[in-house]
């Protein structure tokens, strides 16, 4: 009982500092309409929240060791709290780019610190469990965090729905008052963080694997956010409820991700991100095609394939890093959340100027680049383990 309620606490943290990355993709037709802008510049406001990530997630890979976990995930969920209420009044969409730049600082600040608790905080036996259920919250949070900023526009308007995930982020951060205990800041290393950074960066494998994670994201980013306008659109035509719901394709998800640390140690890590990036490609051949049922087929594909992409390669990282593994996480975050930006501005380019088969094929190129790029993760595949960071 205690173990379950433990991974309960975990699952609900990380399903809490995330919420707001994602959710907001599922109305951006409305807020482009409210806005009175193009889908590729509402795409790319929306995700501005990934350049707020990559940079938040190098300054905790630089500071981390001065900060006392516990206390750093709670203000940063509570302070992500005021840009989620300013966004139901951004007056034009420059400020709301900037506020959600913020809520990407804040959002990463969480992330990363609750990593780390967890990989000092937790015992071998525990940690598989712990990341586990860290997986499990962060793939719900963009499940029925779409589901509710769908919901929640319909019945509230675009204000009422920011004003709910601003009651969510403090609900966040009461969770981890109640729920996590004090730490101690890390000892400092002998080195420092530029310095271990380097060493990464000279590190064959480990930039194969950052380019991985960039990749990782240009695709899912590209897919999850100008899909929503084909939805609407004829022949489909979907309302916002109804494009809401859309996103129970990620429900497979929560079952497949934490399956991906098994996966590696059986297969290793090469076919295993090969096998996952192919299940992703396979996905976008059914999303082109004019029926729902056969577009939701292939987002849930897309979903499962990128996730399991994404456990294996950060565990990937954890093991290639010869030090400072702190560091080589937030180098590859930065990296990953910053794919996250590229795609959403270069396939809302190619959305808009050649259509969403211009886009697929911009995403299917991605994917296969990162299919290429696993041929340079020559890990040996008993050294592997469950990997503990999702999209």
């Amino acid at each position: 009982m205690r173990a379950a309620l433990r991974s309960a606490l975990i699952a609900t943290t990380a399903f809490l500092t995330l919420v707001d990355l994602f959710a907001t993709q599922a109305i951006l037709p409305s807020l482009a309409a409210a806005y009175g802008v193009r889908p590729a510049a509402m795409g790319l406001a929306v995700n501005a929240a990934t350049l707020g990530m990559a940079a938040g997630s190098l300054a905790v890979a630089f500071f981390s060791r001065h900060i006392e976990r516990r206390r750093g995930v709670m203000l940063a969920l509570g302070v992500l709290a005021l840009p989620t209420l300013l966004l139901a009044h951004a007056p034009g969409l420059a400020t709301f780019a900037a506020l959600r730049v913020v809520q990407g600082l804040c959002m990463a600040t969480a992330f990363a610190l609750t990593l780390s608790y967890l990989a000092e905080q937790c015992s071998a036996a525990e940690t598989a469990g712990a990341f586990a259920a860290y997986i499990t919250g962060n793939v719900a949070s963009n499940l029925f965090g779409r589901v509710m900023a769908a919901a929640a526009v319909d019945h509230l308007g675009i204000a009422g729905n920011f004003y709910l995930f601003a009651a969510l982020n403090l609900a966040g951060a009461m969770v981890v008052y109640f729920g996590l205990a004090r730490t101690q800041p890390a000892a400092m290393p002998a080195a420092s963080p530029l310095a271990y950074g380097a060493e990464h960066l000279r590190n064959e494998r480990l930039r194969a694997a950052f380019a991985i994670g960039f990749l990782i994201l240009f695709a899912f980013i590209g897919t999850f956010t100008y899909v929503n306008f084909v939805l609407v659109c004829p022949p489909l035509s979907l309302g916002m409820m109804a494009l809401g719901f859309v996103y129970l394709v990620f429900a497979p998800s929560i079952v497949t991700t934490p399956l991906a640390g098994g996966a590696v140690a059986r297969y290793g890590t090469r076919r295993t991100l090969w096998g996952s990036l192919g299940l992703a490609a396979c996905g976008l051949a059914l999303v082109l095609t004019a029926s729902l049922p056969l577009v939701l087929a292939g987002l849930a594909l897309i979903g499962v394939g990128t996730f399991f992409a994404q456990a294996t390669t950060t565990g990937f990282v954890g093991l290639a890093a010869t030090s400072d593994r702190g560091s080589a996480s937030g180098l590859y975050l930065a990296s990953y959340f910053l794919g996250g930006l590229a795609g959403a501005a270069v396939l809302g380019w190619l959305y808009e100027r050649h259509g969403w088969a211009a886009c697929v094929a911009g995403i299917g190129a991605a994917l296969a680049a990162a299919a290429w790029l696993t041929l340079r993760l020559h890990m040996p595949a008993a050294r592997l383990k469950p990997a503990h960071i999702t999209l």
